[in-house]
């Protein structure tokens, strides 16, 4: 695999969003992965991982350094880009693949080990329950699925202060997945610190969802 990004996409609303946030932002990448997925990927052994969402890289750079193959897929060129350049900056190129995909339109090809779709949320309309679906789709047998989704609304979210969020049992039977092939091995809604963009700190919580595809 590679580091190398696509070129520009189709200009979609949510594209152009995406793109200028980026292009705006001079807010550095963390370095540090998500919790959650150190939590339940942490102990795996690695393999193939399609990173949905990925930012600027931390989970995909993370997921590489323990040895794992990553798909690290955005829809924003400028995103992509500051990942890839963290990637070389790590040492990690060879083991991540960069694509542009708007999600609404386009979904990755392959089945992968681990699908993560974290904070997967967009401003601009979104189908995130068809995206999340075909993220099921996309993993192999024995890999692991993990959706993480605001559960609360931080003081510098986006979100309306009168949002009512579902919770994770709702969107667990929103994928209307088989409970015959999956193996539930965590759904719930922990509460964590978060920092804001400013610097800002809040208790906020989040759903969790991490289902383990049968081998069968």
């Amino acid at each position: 695999m590679n580091g190398e990004v696509p070129g520009e996409g189709g200009g979609s609303p949510g594209e152009q969003f995406w793109e200028e946030h980026y292009r705006a932002s001079r807010r550095p990448s963390s370095g540090r992965p998500s919790g959650a997925l150190v939590r339940f990927a942490g102990p795996l052994p690695g393999g193939t991982a399609l990173d949905l969402g990925c930012a600027q890289g931390d989970d995909a750079v993370w997921l590489a350094r323990r040895g794992w193959r990553v798909m690290a897929v955005d829809v924003s060129g400028t995103a992509l880009a500051r990942a890839a350049t963290n990637a070389e900056a790590a040492g990690v190129s060879d083991l991540i693949e960069f694509e542009r995909h708007d999600l609404a339109s386009t979904f990755p090809d392959g089945r992968f080990d681990l699908v993560s779709a974290l904070f997967l949320h967009s401003p601009v309309e979104f189908p995130r329950t068809q995206v999340l679906r075909a993220a099921a789709r996309a993993v192999a047998p024995g890999g692991l699925l993990l959706i993480v989704e605001h559960a609360s609304a931080a003081p510098w979210s986006w979100s309306d202060p009168d949002t009512a969020f579902p919770t994770p049992e709702e969107s667990l039977a929103a994928l209307d997945l088989d409970p015959s092939r999956w193996h539930d091995e965590f759904v719930g809604a922990p509460k964590r610190e978060a920092t804001g963009p400013n610097g800002q700190r809040a208790t906020v919580t989040d759903n969790v969802i991490a289902l383990r595809r049968l081998a069968r």
